[in-house]
């Protein structure tokens, strides 16, 4: 979708169709009434016949309305006037996309209601506007042999706004949504093709892509030989039971000042797990093909940050393998030894997530990082204690942890914050080894988070379970999460977010 902005008046607007917003109880808003008088009566005419009342979600498309050049006018319902946020436009907005994508319009207009008033609000529609679009828009259709797409698909979108100043405000969100709109399309590809194609070698041929994309970014990946070098064996162990090798893929997107310490961003790159010798149940196995959203939400974040030229150094860490049945591979009660030189009793071969996420934790310190946060799918606690709304957030350092509950608060891809503390990490003790590495029924995801936490003391640290945010099992299909979040936390760094 290609989206530009213009200050002309709505009705003079050459267009398809003309987007308006209508407030609850058939309340026309500032936007209808800025038209000239003949176009607005039109549009009140057609409101008092009722077909719409302007509840949120309601939309009615009418032809050759009197005084508006657009083909066709869709007026969306924008719920209470009072209540009008940059998520209730953007979430009207996305129903009338819907609409539009199948109807033989090719190109829209959105007038942003004037109700919108501050910068900070004109931002975060615009943005979100796009984001809601965007992923309306997304289909995965790559191992399709026949492609179901429109016919006449929607590909232009026109915001319309009421000054250059606010033009300008909504130039700058439409440059960052299109560029976080294109990292959650990367990371939803990737995390939604099957695991027989994306394999670990496929991951960091993807992220090779990108650094040959980009002149400040460098993008290499660790071999099996090179990670046993590195005395990386909790991770091989988990590589061992699967014909695929292992890779530790890692990107340095250097936008920022020569010797700035960069944030870094470590996302479990799982690209099939079955659970090894501790084997999950087989249904819905299929869906453990999404075990690498975490490493997915990385590569799309890097590339986000490239597209944006952000001028803040960011390093993606993705600890890449599979998590399968054989003779080579974890058994329960096997001691391994990781790359901080810890050992490890593997109660539970399917908690193998976490075996590969501390060897890269450990293999961040050479970065020297302001910031570390790993990104995984983690465990199905998570799922349990927040549902597939809300991603779980652990921490070391509560000023890190903050940031990133604002920053999921300011994007709407929320996270809350769970405790962890030594009565947690107890549940890691081992007769045989350093740690566990799982620590009991209850409590998984923290008990999960501090087993990390053992690997992290030597920076400021956040981890982040999207086990329940990561796809919709409902429709099989990734949801690009949380890239707007980690986007809005490095935007807010670089102090460009409004």
């Amino acid at each position: 979708m290609h989206y530009s902005t213009k200050t002309t008046a709505a009705e003079n607007l050459v267009t398809q169709c003309l987007i308006l917003g209508v407030f609850e109880g058939r309340k026309p808003g500032e936007t209808l009434n800025a038209l000239d008088t003949g176009a607005a009566a039109a549009l009140k005419a057609a409101l008092k016949k009722g077909d719409m009342t302007g509840k949120p979600g309601q939309t009615l498309l009418l032809y050759a309305v009197d005084g508006i050049r657009a083909e066709r006018v869709m007026l969306i319902g924008l719920g209470k006037k009072r209540d009008l946020t940059a998520r209730t436009l953007a979430s009207a907005v996305e129903n009338a996309v819907a609409q539009l994508n199948e109807s033989a319009a090719r190109d829209c207009a959105l007038v942003l209601p004037p109700e919108l008033e501050t910068a900070a609000d004109i931002y975060a529609a615009t943005r979100d506007v796009v984001l809601a679009t965007e992923g309306r828009l997304y289909r995965f259709d790559q191992c399709k042999s026949r492609k179901d797409r429109p016919a006449r698909p929607l590909t232009r979108m026109t915001l319309i706004t009421g000054s250059r100043s606010i033009a300008n405000t909504a130039r700058k969100a439409l440059a960052h949504g299109q560029a976080i709109a294109s990292g959650m399309n990367l990371a939803r590809d990737l995390a939604n093709l099957p695991g027989n194609i994306c394999t670990p070698s496929y991951l960091a041929s993807q992220a090779r892509k990108l650094g040959s994309r980009f002149s400040n970014m460098k993008v290499s990946a660790l071999t099996e030989k090179q990670m046993e070098r590195l005395g990386m064996g909790a991770l091989l162990s988990v590589s061992r039971g699967s014909r695929e090798p292992a890779r530790l893929i890692v990107m340095e997107y250097n936008g920022g000042r020569k010797g700035s310490k960069p944030v870094v961003l470590v996302g479990k790159g799982l690209t099939f797990d079955a659970g090894g010798i501790s084997i999950k149940p087989s249904a819905n196995m299929d869906e453990m093909k999404y075990d690498m959203c975490g490493g997915a939400s990385v590569i799309g974040t890097l590339q986000a940050c490239a597209e944006l030229q952000l001028p803040v150094n960011v390093v993606g860490i993705v600890p890449s393998s599979e998590n399968l049945p054989d003779g080579a591979a974890n058994k329960p009660g096997d001691i391994v030894t990781s790359m901080a030189g810890l050992t490890i009793e593997i109660l539970n071969t399917d908690a193998e997530g976490r075996l590969i996420l501390c060897d890269a934790l450990t293999y961040a310190e050479r970065f020297k990082p302001a910031a570390v946060v790993d990104i995984a799918t983690l465990t199905g606690a998570c799922v349990v204690a927040l549902g597939h709304h809300t991603t779980g957030l652990l921490a070391n350092d509560d000023k890190l942890a903050d940031e990133l509950f604002q920053a999921g608060e300011a994007i709407n891809d929320p996270c809350w914050r769970l405790p962890m503390n030594d009565d947690y990490r107890k549940q890691l003790d081992s007769n045989f080894a350093d740690l566990a590495n799982i620590g009991g029924k209850g409590a998984g995801t923290i008990t999960a988070a501090c087993f990390l936490g053992a690997f992290t003391e030597k920076y400021k640290w956040a981890h982040l379970d999207i086990a329940g945010t990561a796809w919709k099992s409902s429709d099989k299909n990734a949801t690009g999460r949380p890239v707007p979040l980690l986007m809005q936390m490095l935007l807010a760094r670089c102090k460009l977010a409004e």
